[in-house]
């Protein structure tokens, strides 16, 4: 069994709806064996826009990372996912932050996520579940990266 981390988000639509419906999905293909807390946050890269739900799961899974990267696009797909602009709004986006200690560097698929380090609205929930995990590149905990990171984009609990 593989254990992957992933980061949902979303910020269009029912975006509490499309994080349970991603999550039911999820269990089509392993099991989600632990979740954290939802955040919301501004909106990453394009500013003018709603604000995103983002949540980080772990999931125990049998599929490589390929046939995982398919069937979490896959997942987006059924949700609604449009990709007509970077980084622009979208009923649900799921990211492969970590697979086990993996360094995967292939032109679809770059894990961990490359850019993990330098946003908070990754790294905070990615703490609640998973804080002494260590980055296999950068050789510190996700907790050590959250606490040297410098991304001020304000992450906050979201009530549910």
């Amino acid at each position: 069994m593989n254990t992957a981390y992933l980061l949902l988000g979303s910020n269009e639509g029912n975006r509490m709806e499309w994080l349970e419906q991603c999550l039911q999905q999820l269990e089509n293909f392993g099991t989600v064996a632990q979740r954290s807390h939802i955040y919301q946050t501004a909106a990453w890269g394009l500013e003018e826009q709603p604000d995103f739900l983002n949540m980080a799961v772990e999931v125990q899974t049998i599929l490589s990372p390929k046939d995982l990267l398919k069937a979490i696009q896959q997942i987006e797909t059924n949700l609604g996912r449009q990709r007509s602009l970077k980084w622009g709004q979208r009923t649900l986006d799921i990211d492969i932050l970590f697979y086990n200690d993996a360094i995967i560097d292939l032109p679809d698929l770059k894990v961990p996520h490359p850019f993990l380090q330098e946003r908070r609205f990754a790294l905070v929930p990615l703490n609640d579940i998973a804080p002494t995990f260590m980055h296999p590149v950068l050789k510190k905990t996700v907790g050590e990266l959250l606490n040297e990171c410098n991304d001020e984009l304000e992450v906050k609990k979201y009530p549910v």
